[in-house]
């Protein structure tokens, strides 16, 4: 296939893929320190910090829903140049508005990550193409790469967010025009993700042997009962996660300990490191494990950990504790992604990436308007860290329950133990 590696060395376009994840990635990790204490610096409550997130998450979802099953059709090229610009957009109202309806409007319709994670179509569109650039058996290492390259960027963003953000403080400048600084670069960075959506060649885009007359529903056809499985529950494991978004848990680290912005920085800098290497690691223990395996028995641990972060009594407890659940709780993420292009077919992978990655979205959607408040109120501040724990174990028993038998094409052929 044009565009394929059989060795696993990537090609162009496979490099720009990562080019644009590492720059996209340090945009949200850029923005996601400061977002919360920003929209708290320019007057709004909890509640309504916690309802522009919610719509931020849900407006993505929306949006990217209709883009990631229409990409294989309408171009994967063209969807990913539309994100770019919904990126810039939302980017430039936050600098110049402090309406709180024309920034939930923006939010909405735009691309803004409050977690410092993935929104958009990007992810989804991206994995389907990177699955084009090399062969099965290296499918998941590649994942490995490139969430490690997205979890650094991230480290670097949140790390370079916190140092500009005292630097110009210690400069003179006040609190909310550093903030806004920082919010204009996350605007910069979206053009930069323009300039190299617009260099990918015509080889990322659906191969030419699908068959596209067969009948499709959001973009599926044989595969829609695993992929709608999978949705339900990555929506709940996303749902967990959502009260626990890196915005939440900086504010929360803020008002519990009052560390400032420069040392939550550093935090999650270290805390999006730790769990880049994790997701390294994941290939490896797919390949022995399988990728079913690797997802669950490396994430229930980790999700201990969560649970017990709020009830350390000192902030250096609590960091360490929060960054030895991060240094194991991304290595799901490429087995996840990897088994999610692997029991679809080829022309239904950025609608199964898609549609899977919706679902995460609409379940993070809700629960930041749940767990903002929580934070605030005296005595309920460990809620959101014990709701999500004890979710993202229920997720983890269900998804073993209904996955286990069902293997990836890779693991039929050669056993979940392979090179």
């Amino acid at each position: 296939m044009a565009g394929r590696s059989a060795n696993g060395v990537l090609t162009r376009d496979g490099r720009l893929l990562f080019g644009t994840r590492i720059a996209r990635l340090f945009g949200y990790g850029f923005l996601s320190v400061v977002l919360v204490l920003y929209l708290v610096e320019i007057g709004f409550g909890a509640l309504q910090v916690g309802l522009l997130l919610t719509l931020t998450l849900a407006g993505d979802a929306a949006i990217s829903l209709w883009l990631t099953t229409h990409a294989d059709r309408i171009g994967r090229r063209r969807v990913l140049l539309a994100g770019a610009g919904l990126m810039v957009l939302a980017g430039i109202a936050f600098v110049l508005s402090r309406d709180l309806w024309v920034l939930i409007l923006a939010a909405t319709i735009g691309v803004i990550s409050p977690s410092g994670n993935e929104v958009g179509p990007f992810l989804a569109v991206e994995q389907a193409a990177l699955s084009q650039t090399v062969a099965d058996r290296q499918r998941t290492r590649v994942f490995g790469w490139y969430n490690l390259a997205g979890s650094f960027a991230t480290a670097c963003g949140s790390l370079a967010a916190g140092l500009l953000g005292g630097t110009l403080q210690g400069a003179g400048a006040s609190t909310l025009d550093s903030y806004r600084v920082i919010i204009a670069g996350y605007a910069l960075i979206g053009v930069t993700l323009a300039v190299l959506f617009a260099t990918l060649s015509p080889a990322i885009e659906v191969p030419r042997a699908a068959d596209v007359s067969v009948a499709r529903r959001l973009g599926l056809h044989r595969s829609r009962g695993v992929v709608a499985r999978l949705s339900v529950l990555f929506g709940l494991d996303a749902f967990a996660g959502g009260f626990v978004i890196q915005s939440i848990v900086s504010y929360w680290l803020h008002t519990r300990f009052g560390l400032p912005v420069g040392a939550l920085g550093a935090v999650f800098f270290g805390a999006n490191v730790l769990a880049g290497i994790s997701a390294l690691l994941a290939a490896r223990l797919a390949a022995r494990f399988g990728l079913i395996n690797t997802m669950v028995f490396t994430h229930l641990p980790s999700n201990v950990l969560l649970i017990a972060v709020p009830f350390m009594p000192t902030a250096p407890l609590a960091v360490a504790l929060l960054l030895a659940r991060f240094s194991i709780s991304q290595m799901d993420v490429p087995a996840r992604q990897s088994y999610t292009m692997a029991v679809v077919d080829p022309d239904e992978r950025s609608a199964a990436a898609g549609v899977t990655g919706i679902a995460r979205s609409v379940g993070a959607a809700v629960s930041p308007s749940l767990a903002t408040p929580l934070v605030e109120a005296a005595g309920l501040a460990a809620l959101p860290f014990v709701i999500a724990g004890s979710l993202k174990i229920a997720y983890d028993l269900l998804l073993y329950r209904s996955f286990r038998a069902h293997r990836p094409p890779e693991e039929q052929t050669s056993g979940a133990e392979r090179d």
